[in-house]
């Protein structure tokens, strides 16, 4: 073998050994970062399923609120049409006529999803969803609740519904409302101003929990989606 074919056979190999090692670190470097970014997908995901269980909580409860909203719209229609109630329920329905409900959401886990980069979720379906729900469905929901018009029942009629009811009202030794004096004494006007606020309240609850409906579909369909991502 000539002195050249030696040069060039150490070369070859000299050569080859930097390119394994250069190719081995660039795979090894990918390696790392993909195992990285597998770990903050995980954690991140994590967090926001906690937070949508936590969600999922709060919507209940709004749920239930206007809910219990909507039988004091039936309570007060009956006082109003002179049928039987249970007067022992009466503080109760009055306080849950006109409760007005904020929106909470934990959106830290999304938060920190979009400082991270929103492609770090791999599943683009899941991550379209999840967008949709924090960016659309959640601010729609509380721009409902805290700053729509119509669904801002304390503001809109307690006062109104309040000053036609509240002469009405018996009060105890303490100050405490205990019944109220039936037939109300208030004309065809006065009453059929009563039956239409009741009868905008409860068509508003019943929108809002549509609303409510919706949003919970989307938070149990997204949870589902994330456990299974993360098993």
């Amino acid at each position: 073998m000539t002195k050249s074919n030696q040069n060039f056979k150490k070369y070859a190999i000299e050569f080859l050994s930097i390119f394994i090692a250069v190719v081995s670190a660039f795979a090894l470097n990918n390696w790392n970062d993909n195992r990285r970014d597998n770990n903050a997908e995980t954690k991140i995901l994590t967090e926001i399923l906690n937070g949508l269980e936590k969600d999922l909580v709060d919507v209940k409860v709004n749920e239930a609120g206007h809910n219990q909203g909507l039988a004091a719209c039936k309570y007060w229609r009956d006082i109003i049409t002179d049928q039987p109630v249970n007067v022992d329920s009466l503080r109760q329905y009055y306080l849950n006529l006109t409760r007005d409900f904020v929106s909470i959401q934990n959106t830290s886990g999304y938060e920190t999803l979009k400082s991270k980069g929103l492609e770090l979720i791999k599943n683009d379906s899941l991550r379209s969803m999840i967008i949709s729900l924090y960016e659309y469905d959640y601010k729609t929901l509380m721009k409902l609740e805290e700053e729509y018009n119509e669904l801002q029942f304390q503001e809109n009629y307690f006062y109104e519904i309040n000053k036609l009811i509240a002469p009405h009202f018996i009060f105890n030794s303490m100050g405490n409302i205990s019944g109220i004096e039936q037939p109300l004494k208030i004309n065809k006007s006065e009453r059929n101003i009563l039956l239409s606020y009741l009868w905008k309240i409860q068509l508003n609850r019943r929108f809002i929990l549509l609303s409510y409906s919706e949003v919970e579909g989307k938070i149990n369909k997204i949870s589902t989606a994330i456990k299974k991502e993360l098993d």
